[in-house]
């Protein structure tokens, strides 16, 4: 068999930091030698502190799972760092995204790359590579494989340690994992695959480590969904070597695991090893630990004045002195409190309108059941879910189970809704909706944090080919929501239309919803006429016509604000129904404004809304010159707000007062 020679590609993670940390603490190792290790407590300390500046900045952030994994991660950088070039020895694969911030801090521990511990307070910002979550193209020399999705890093880690075997490389794989991340289908695949081909000889040396302690963002994970034990005790079963650590928070024990761990797998790369290691979310602070959802955000607010007794918590009242006056400086850096009129017309988010539509349908009868996947707090179906729980299923961190569970719910005369958010609902989610609607099962799909809209969690988490993904699947109508009524308006209407066709012995078609994160006005335009397919008109004038959906729409309002003043007026028009635009309205604006059109969506510009509207208007004889502001084929990157990542690609209100002069020359 001819053998295949790899381009090599040369590693661009930085090097082992040459020094030790600058917190520290020694415990033995399995061969009873005394070693220095990273304290965890200070990397707890450090994640307090950069989620403070990102929180000041207008961010979220995770707090619960990096508390939860600061012992593994202590002791694992504590090996691999051994080695100057230890990216030649080990692959480290963080399947946790949501841990990321806890390997920034224990890495400025160290000084890795560089790092110090002032670069923390840029945590999440536009300027910062420290993005929400872990990311290769704004950071290769912190981050071999990009995180965020749980459950697709272990897969991505399998592929590594295969091609290892491939080269005759003489490096060791090892996977962090949640054990939320364990429920997703892809996490479960390695779980066999991996075993199964190192049988083989088809591996090198793999080794798990799964932090387990039943929790996930809505709570706890047996409650909500399922235990998730059997799964555990599968391993075995599927050809792991499992080990289980009781206590994840006991350095010492998890230090000469980790060390066993890894002398295993290298000693017999056929049998890939599992630390099983029992974990609290949240540990270190007790609110958090005792929290449901283990306090998975930040529990503190900006410039919040406990943020010193939660740093002594952590250290047991022994703090070190640089952390209590780096908390007592951002507490004191707190900026006068200014009044500000109330905006004329009340700001919210897009999710309290899918509350109210579900709860008055499921009122008036119709049989709404809702299946989640983890994330119905911020979808906004939490509010249908506790109205009526007997309606409603938490199916766990499984997006692609969540869909075609609905579609068995169909099947059986059930209107069914999935929520989570957009970027997961299209990808995970995309091929069992396709199923869904070619077994005539239609689905309701309520899918948030669209496009740039989820800023501070970065690239992995924003969804920027929402439209693109769902347009084209068959008997399905995808809707842009940029407000509340309009959410509340138009899912009650798909929810009734879907009802009135089952009862008439019709397939319904599926509906694909998608909003935001922040706030916006609850409605942009009294009277507005919320008829099913019809575009509206939020203000006329004849130098250009504007085409905005979901959250752009402001963007437009605003920039129409911006022309009148020097005596310039657009047309203004929100277009919710993606696939099915209305062409006739949008057409006769577009002709009375001189053929000038300009479109802007928080999507890429390719196979987003205006590249579908465009293709319409043409292949309707409709003449125009237009202009399309969206994302041109670049992945997004954390920042405080979404509003800096509009302006950084060209898609905010001077980007389309640009376009319309551009268009008027």
């Amino acid at each position: 068999m001819q053998s295949i020679t790899p381009i090599t590609i040369k590693s661009r993670l930085a090097t082992a930091p040459k020094g030790k940390p600058k917190f520290t603490t020694t415990v033995k190792g399995k061969n009873g030698e005394e070693i220095t290790l990273a304290d965890p407590r200070a990397t707890r300390a450090l994640v307090a502190l950069m989620n403070q500046h990102a929180v000041i900045g207008g961010a979220a952030c995770h707090w619960g799972g990096p508390a939860a994994f600061a012992e593994m991660m202590s002791s694992l950088h504590g090996i691999m760092f051994k080695e100057e070039n230890w990216f030649d020895h080990y692959n480290f694969v963080n399947d946790a995204g949501h841990a990321e911030n806890g390997i920034y801090a224990l890495r400025a521990n160290y000084g890795f790359d560089g790092l110090e511990f002032t670069d923390l307070k840029g945590f999440r910002s536009i300027e910062s590579k420290l993005t929400g979550h872990g990311e290769a193209h704004l950071n290769p020399e912190g981050v071999l494989i990009s995180n965020g999705p749980l459950g697709s890093g272990l897969p991505q880690a399998q592929g590594l340690c295969f091609a290892d075997k491939l080269q005759n490389n003489d490096r060791v794989t090892v996977c962090a994992i949640s054990d939320g991340g364990c429920m997703e289908g892809e996490a479960k695949e390695s779980f066999a695959a991996i075993p199964g081909l190192s049988a083989r000889s088809k591996m090198n040396p793999f080794v798990l480590l799964i932090s387990d302690n039943n929790t996930k963002l809505s709570g706890r994970i047996n409650d909500d969904s399922f235990s998730m034990t059997p799964t555990f005790e599968s391993l075995t079963k599927l050809g792991w070597h499992v080990e289980k650590v009781e206590n994840g928070h006991d350095l010492e024990a998890v230090h000469v695991a980790i060390e066993s761990a890894l002398e295993s797998a290298r000693n017999n790369p056929n049998v890939p090893v599992a630390l099983h290691i029992k974990t609290i979310k949240g540990y270190g602070v007790q609110k958090t630990m005792e929290s449901a959802s283990g306090g998975h955000g930040y529990p503190l607010k900006a410039y919040d004045a406990n943020l010193t007794s939660f740093l002594q918590e952590i250290y047991n009242n022994e703090c070190p002195e640089e952390f209590i006056k780096w908390a007592q400086d951002v507490v004191a850096s707190k900026p006068e409190a200014t009044t500000s009129e109330a905006p004329a017309v009340k700001k919210e988010k897009v999710q309290p309108g899918i509350a109210s539509a579900t709860i008055q349908a499921a009122k008036e009868g119709l049989p709404i059941f809702s299946v989640s996947s983890d994330l119905q707090g911020s979808t906004g179906i939490a509010a249908f879910h506790k109205e009526f729980p007997e309606r409603a299923m938490d199916i766990g961190i499984a997006e692609s189970n969540m869909v075609s569970m609905a579609a068995g719910l169909a099947k059986n005369g059930f209107i069914p809704l999935v929520d989570t958010f957009a970027q997961f609902g299209i990808t995970k989610g995309n091929l069992p909706l396709t199923m869904a609607n070619l077994s005539q099962a239609p689905v309701i799909c309520l899918f948030s944090h669209t496009g740039f809209q989820d800023a501070a969690d970065g690239a992995s988490h924003q969804a920027t080919t929402y439209f693109a993904a769902t347009s084209s699947i068959p008997h399905t109508e995808v809707v842009s929501l940029s407000c509340s009524l309009e959410a509340e308006k138009y899912v009650y209407q798909a929810l009734k239309q879907y009802a009135a066709d089952l009862e008439a012995g019709r397939v319904p078609n599926s509906y694909v919803f998608f909003y935001g994160r922040e706030n916006f006005p609850q409605y942009y335009k009294e009277g507005l006429n919320y008829k099913w397919g019809q575009a509206q008109i939020l203000t006329t004038g004849d130098a250009a016509t504007v085409v905005a959906t979901g959250p752009t729409v402001m963007k437009a309002l605003n920039a129409y604000e911006s022309l009148k003043e020097e005596g310039i007026h657009i047309t203004v028009i929100n277009n919710p129904f993606v696939n099915k635009p209305d062409t006739e309205t949008i057409g006769n604006y577009i002709n009375e404004a001189k053929g000038r059109l300009v479109t802007v969506e928080d999507h890429q510009v390719k196979g987003g809304m205006g590249s579908l509207l465009i293709h319409d208007l043409s292949s309707k004889g409709v003449n125009f010159q237009s202009k399309s502001l969206g994302i041109l084929g670049e992945f997004g990157q954390s920042a405080y707000k979404a509003d800096q990542l509009y302006a950084k690609n060209q898609m905010d209100e001077e980007a389309i007062i640009n376009a319309v002069k551009e268009l008027m020359n």
